[in-house]
């Protein structure tokens, strides 16, 4: 009896180990994919030449999304998530090109993070200095983003 829960226990820790670790980031596997349009697609387009999936700060761009903490004031909470929602756009379309919906994006992300600002206020020290740091973790990624593409 010992030897086969003995076996039990190692198969389920043998196959375990081996599986795939899951995806928690808040972009999806197709964002992505290899296949984005045809050459001719890609030749009207500007291109950004970044691949946004070898990037070290979209990368963290996105963990930062996923791991954003929740705060007691709601006001606040659902400012990051429009924060969170322009942040998400903003890869999308590095990711794609697309450079009328990048500026789009950063306009929101900058009209959340001056609203995060003000509210900001209301929030005891502790909860103010985990906030600062995720906001200049993500205006720091995303300068040097905009470093790196061509033209800006």
């Amino acid at each position: 009896m010992k030897r086969l829960f003995f076996f039990g226990v190692l198969i389920i820790l043998t196959s375990s180990c081996a599986t795939e670790k899951l995806n928690l980031s808040p972009l999806s596997n197709n964002f992505y994919s290899d296949s984005k349009g045809s050459d001719s697609d890609r030749s009207s387009k500007k291109n950004f030449n970044i691949n946004i999936k070898q990037n070290v700060n979209a990368s963290e761009i996105s963990n930062m999304i996923s791991t954003f903490p929740k705060f007691k004031n709601n006001g606040l909470n659902d400012e990051i998530t429009s924060l969170k929602y322009s942040l998400q756009n903003y890869l999308y379309a590095i990711d794609a090109s697309n450079s009328a919906g990048k500026s789009r994006a950063l306009k929101s992300f900058e009209k959340s993070y001056k609203k995060i600002q003000k509210l900001r206020q209301n929030l005891d020290r502790d909860d103010d200095e985990v906030l600062n740091r995720y906001l200049v973790r993500l205006k720091t990624n995303i300068s040097v983003i905009e470093d790196t593409l061509p033209g800006s």
